[in-house]
């Protein structure tokens, strides 16, 4: 665990669900794969990453990591799922009712659509980074960094880390994280990325 740096920051293995939900949304107001579900939309934002992370807090193995500032509130936070862990059949069900009643039926779509072209592209054994985001008045000051760099060392992949991202601008931030592109998959108006990163 990183220590406490000079502005008193700390790692929360922990985090709330709800408050990482409510981070992320803001984080990714702008993120093309979000905006494309959510239609730019503040609160189905909200609530489409809090039903996520709810369904995505039952896994077993699921890791929730947080770095908190020197007055409490989160300023990064990054969700991981396991090699295998998918959710029950009942959890699934439940996500899909809460997103379509929650978000609506768009948002539901275009959330199984981006599964559908996502799910399965893991290599064998190795753990997914769902998301990691910076409230966005911390943005530059290395927040997420230090996050990442947590993560990174802190998760037991020795067969790696996979993620997807529809942000081009992504794609050279995680290559400098040593992650390697896989494919590019074209779904509606984007271009989703697939990434890994082996134990070197």
């Amino acid at each position: 665990m990183p220590e406490a740096g000079a502005e008193g920051w700390r790692i929360d293995p922990d985090p709330d669900p709800d408050a990482c939900a409510a981070l992320l949304a803001a984080a990714f107001a702008r993120e093309p794969a979000v905006f494309w579900i959510c239609a730019g939309s503040t609160p189905v934002r909200t609530r489409w990453f809090r039903a996520a992370l709810r369904t995505h807090a039952g896994l077993d193995g699921a890791r929730r990591t947080a770095l908190v500032g020197a007055d409490g509130r989160l300023l990064a936070a990054a969700v991981l799922t396991p090699p295998g862990a998918t959710p029950t059949a009942g959890a699934r069900a439940l996500w899909a009712a809460r997103t379509g009643l929650r978000c609506g039926p768009r948002a539901l779509v275009r959330t199984l659509r981006y599964l559908d072209v996502t799910d399965g592209g893991a290599p064998p054994g190795a753990w997914t980074l769902e998301f990691v985001g910076v409230r966005p008045d911390q943005a530059g000051r290395g927040a997420g960094r230090l996050l990442l760099d947590h993560v990174l060392a802190a998760t037991p992949a020795p067969r790696g880390l996979y993620l997807t991202t529809a942000d081009p601008a992504n794609v050279p931030l995680y290559r400098r994280f040593g992650f390697a592109a896989l494919r590019e998959t074209p779904l509606g108006p984007l271009s989703v990325t697939s990434m890994s990163r082996t134990e070197g």
